[in-house]
C-alpha cells in the first residue's frame, strides 16, 4: 500500500491491550507503522505531520476478525471481497480471515494464492484466508495442509462442517502440528444436531422447531480435546456457545493443552427468546442459546477463557432469509455491528473495556502470529478511532455489505466508528 503523510492522533483515550494502558495519549503513524506513543494528551507537532484531534475519543488497535465469509468466489451476489472489505473498514475491522467454504472451496494452494492476491488488489484492509482441513470440506480426506501453509493459509478449518471421522480429525491435527499450524473446528455432534435450528428446550418445543440438546456441542468438543491431548496440536474451538462446553475448555486449559476459543458477537448479544415470532435474521449456526449460556460467555470473556470474539459474518440475500424459519439460510452479517455490539457489553454488562478490546485485537493477533493488536512503537499503524458513547441505530439497508441480514436491524447501540486506519492510510472516515 502506498505511504501517506505522517499522522499524529492527539487528545485521545488510548487503549493498548498489550500493556493494559487505558488513558490519555498521542500516537504518531508514519510509513505504515506506529512511530511514537506518548501517554499525554498533547505533543509538539512538526510541519510534516497531519494532526487529528480525537477530542477524547477512544483510539484502539484495529479489530481482527477471525471468522468472515464472502461470496467470492462463486456467490458474488451475496458478497464480494470489495464489499466485505468496505464493510470491515466501516466497522473498524482492519484484518479479516476468510473462511474456505466458497465455490470452489479453498482446499489447495492455488486457491489460497488466488484469494490472497485478490485481497491485496483491493488495498483496503488486510485480508487473510483459512484453508480447508479436508478436501472439498467433505470430512473424508485431508487437504494439502502443508502446501497451503506455504502459500499463506493462516489456519485450517472446514468452517461450519464438523469432521465426524475421528481418524481423519486425528490425521489433520497430527499433520498440522508438524507445521505448528492452527486447526479450528466447530464442535457439534452431527447425529444429535443434524437438521436442528434451535436449542432443545421448552421454547423450541412451543415453537415447534427442530432442535438439538446443548450437550451436542460438549460431546464433540470432548472428543476434539482428547485428540489434541494425543497429538499436541494447536487448536481453536470455533464459536463456543454453551456453558457446558466452557467447562470442558477450562479443564483442558488446566491440563496445559494449547487450546484457544472464539465466540460470536451474536451469542454474546442475543438469546433464544430473540427468535420471537420466527424471525429468520436470528436463524444462526450454532443456534441461539438460553440466557444462562449467554451470561456464561460474557463471564468467560472477562475471565480470559475466550481468546477472540468474531463477527461470524455470513451474508445471505433476502431470498434465502424470507422463508419458513427451518428453511432459512443460517447466519448473519456482522462486520459493521461487531464493535458497537461489543461495546454494549461494557455499557450494559459492565465488562471492562480493555478486556473487550483485547478479545478483538491482541487475542486474535497472538493466536494467528500477527504483529498487530497493540499500540506500541514499531507495531503496524492499524488503528480505529471510536466515540464509545455516541448513540447509533442500526439500519440494515444502510450497511455496506451486499446482503442485509443483520439481527441488529433497528436496534439502538452506542459506539460510532469515526475513523479506521490500515497501514498508515485512512480507509474509512465517518461523515461529519
Amino acid at each position: 500500500m502506498a505511504r501517506t503523510q505522517p499522522i499524529a492522533f492527539v487528545n485521545a483515550r488510548v487503549l493498548d491491550p498489550e500493556s493494559r494502558y487505558d488513558g490519555p495519549g498521542c500516537v504518531v503513524a508514519k510509513d505504515g507503522a506506529i512511530a511514537d506513543v506518548r501517554r499525554s494528551p498533547s505533543m509538539e507537532g512538526s510541519a510534516d505531520l497531519r494532526v487529528i484531534d480525537c477530542n477524547g475519543a477512544v483510539l484502539a488497535p484495529g479489530l481482527i476478525d477471525l471468522r468472515v465469509k464472502s461470496g467470492e468466489p462463486g456467490a458474488e451476489h451475496k458478497e464480494t471481497l470489495a464489499s466485505v472489505a468496505k464493510a470491515a473498514a466501516a466497522g473498524g475491522v482492519t484484518a479479516i480471515v476468510l473462511q474456505p467454504d466458497t465455490a470452489p472451496p479453498v482446499d489447495e494452494p492455488a486457491m489460497v494464492d488466488f484469494v490472497l492476491r485478490r485481497g491485496r488488489d483491493i488495498e483496503t484492509i488486510n485480508i487473510h484466508v483459512a484453508g480447508a482441513a479436508t478436501r472439498g470440506l467433505s470430512g473424508e480426506h485431508m487437504a494439502e495442509i502443508g502446501l497451503m501453509d506455504e502459500a499463506g493459509a493462516i489456519y485450517f478449518t472446514d468452517a461450519d462442517r464438523p469432521i465426524v471421522n475421528s481418524k481423519v480429525m486425528r490425521r489433520v491435527l497430527e499433520y498440522a502440528g508438524a507445521f505448528n499450524a492452527l486447526v479450528s473446528h466447530r464442535p457439534a455432534d452431527p447425529f444429535l444436531s443434524e437438521g436442528a435450528v434451535a436449542t432443545e428446550g421448552e421454547l423450541a418445543a412451543r415453537l415447534g422447531l427442530p432442535s438439538a440438546p446443548a450437550i451436542a456441542e460438549r460431546i464433540m468438543l470432548e472428543r476434539d480435546l482428547a485428540l489434541v491431548e494425543l497429538t499436541g496440536a494447536r487448536f481453536l474451538v470455533d464459536q463456543i456457545s454453551t456453558a457446558g462446553a466452557l467447562d470442558s475448555l477450562r479443564r483442558a486449559r488446566d491440563k496445559g493443552l494449547e487450546v484457544a476459543a472464539s465466540c460470536s458477537i451474536n451469542h454474546l448479544s442475543f438469546n433464544e427468546v430473540d427468535v420471537g415470532d420466527y424471525r429468520t435474521f436470528y436463524r444462526l449456526d450454532p443456534p441461539l442459546r438460553p440466557e444462562s449460556d449467554r451470561q456464561a460467555l460474557i463471564e468467560a470473556i472477562a475471565e480470559g477463557l475466550i481468546d477472540a470474539v468474531v463477527s461470524a459474518h455470513a451474508p445471505s440475500p433476502a431470498g434465502e432469509k424470507r422463508r419458513p424459519f427451518s428453511e432459512a439460510a443460517p447466519g448473519a452479517v456482522g462486520l459493521e455491528t461487531l464493535f458497537p455490539a461489543l461495546l454494549n457489553l461494557h455499557h450494559d454488562a459492565g465488562v471492562p473495556l480493555i478486556d473487550l478490546i483485547r478479545a478483538v485485537t491482541l487475542g486474535p493477533a497472538q493466536l494467528l502470529g500477527l504483529p498487530g493488536g497493540r499500540i506500541a512503537s514499531g507495531a503496524p499503524a492499524d488503528l480505529v478511532l471510536v466515540d464509545i458513547d455516541a448513540p447509533i441505530q442500526v439500519i440494515a439497508d444502510r450497511l455496506n455489505s451486499k446482503s442485509k441480514n443483520s439481527p441488529f436491524d433497528g436496534r439502538r447501540l452506542q459506539g460510532e466508528v469515526l475513523l479506521t486506519m490500515v497501514d498508515g492510510r485512512i480507509v474509512h472516515q465517518a461523515p461529519q
